[in-house]
């Protein structure tokens, strides 16, 4: 087996519904032939860098699985054949893979993100308890201009009375 990633954008008009179909057609040939997904990741509706079949716009999908030739050689078959699909990608990642030590891998990652970002968030809690809110800062503010306009206008009187 072998590891692919698949990058194919979508017209924008399509519906939600829709994208899911597509993406779950693509899942059934992957798995048909005895491959697995390892991650789908929607990248949402994004600005294109040039029109494609008159679009300007198109939804991105990216699917990082393991699988053999023959499915992708299907796969893009339907994306040739599918007007939905306005572009797409297939890089060979590697020529052999164990998709469940990948799936492992991936699923460490995301727990040391996740342990990395609770361990941030008591840091910003801490940041913005010792900082000053912005009220504070807009109370200290006009006291501290009164101070000098009161320091200015005794040092004005003073002068007046050396005179």
């Amino acid at each position: 087996m072998r590891r692919y990633e698949t990058i194919f954008i979508i017209r924008p008009t399509i519906a939600e519904d829709d994208i899911t179909g597509i993406i779950e057609k693509v899942n059934s040939i992957i798995e048909g032939d005895g491959g697995t997904f390892i991650r789908v990741d929607k990248w949402g509706l994004k600005k294109l860098a040039y029109l494609i079949k008159k679009e300007s716009q198109g939804y991105y999908v990216y699917v990082d699985y393991a699988g053999m030739p023959a499915s992708v050689k299907e796969m893009e078959r339907i994306f040739r054949i599918d007007d939905r699909i306005l572009k797409y990608l297939t890089v060979k990642l590697a020529d052999s893979c164990d998709p469940d030590a990948i799936k492992e891998l991936l699923a460490q990652e995301e727990q040391a993100a996740e342990a990395e970002e609770a361990a941030e968030t008591p840091a910003q809690a801490e940041k913005t308890a010792e900082a000053p809110t912005e009220t504070e800062e807009i109370a200290e503010a006009p006291a501290e201009a009164e101070e000098t306009a009161e320091a200015e206008t005794s040092a004005a009187a003073e002068e007046e009375k050396a005179e």
